[in-house]
């Protein structure tokens, strides 16, 4: 039986701390599929469509890993995938809290879904998201902190709104 994995999250955009969350995930997991959020309403600074690409040309080669829209309930998606588990990273402290009434809440809709966290690596414990885009938006560095397919993205938002 293959052991399958959802690590679902807007990945707006993906950063390092992901793909090291993923890479975790694939020492614990047969497969692990990205639920790439599909949530209008978080006002992301990149559409469904291009934050897929940045995650599927991220993994590309990889074949353990794979990439999908969801929106729902995550259970939903691991109904849909066959997955077993639901993979998170913990960065911080902080971070515990949200991720237990995730975890507690999610067992409540199905309890043969189990949530696996794995620490993040202590190079991106501050690495966000939002960090990224706020950094990137004021003209900051962040090329050690994202996939390098990422940082055409961010120059190319950050040219339109220049305009």
């Amino acid at each position: 039986m293959i052991r399958t994995a959802i690590y679902p999250g807007t990945f707006d955009p993906i950063t390092l701390g992901h793909v090291d969350v993923v890479r975790r995930g694939m020492k614990l997991f047969d497969r692990v599929v990205i639920g790439v959020a599909d949530n209008p309403g978080k006002g992301p600074m990149f559409d469904v469509e291009t934050r897929l690409h940045m995650v599927r040309e991220t993994f590309a080669g990889e074949e353990s890993v794979e990439a999908v829209r969801f929106s729902g309930l995550l259970v939903d998606l691991a109904h849909q995938q066959q997955a077993s588990a639901i993979l998170r990273g913990l960065r911080a402290a902080s971070d515990f809290e949200y991720e237990f009434q995730m975890a507690t809440m999610n067992r409540r809709l199905d309890e043969r879904i189990e949530t696996a966290f794995v620490m993040a690596r202590e190079d991106y414990t501050f690495v966000s998201s939002r960090f990224i885009r706020e950094i990137s938006a004021m003209g900051g560095d962040v090329r050690e902190l994202v996939p390098e397919v990422v940082m055409g993205f961010l120059h190319k938002h950050q040219e339109s709104l220049q305009r």
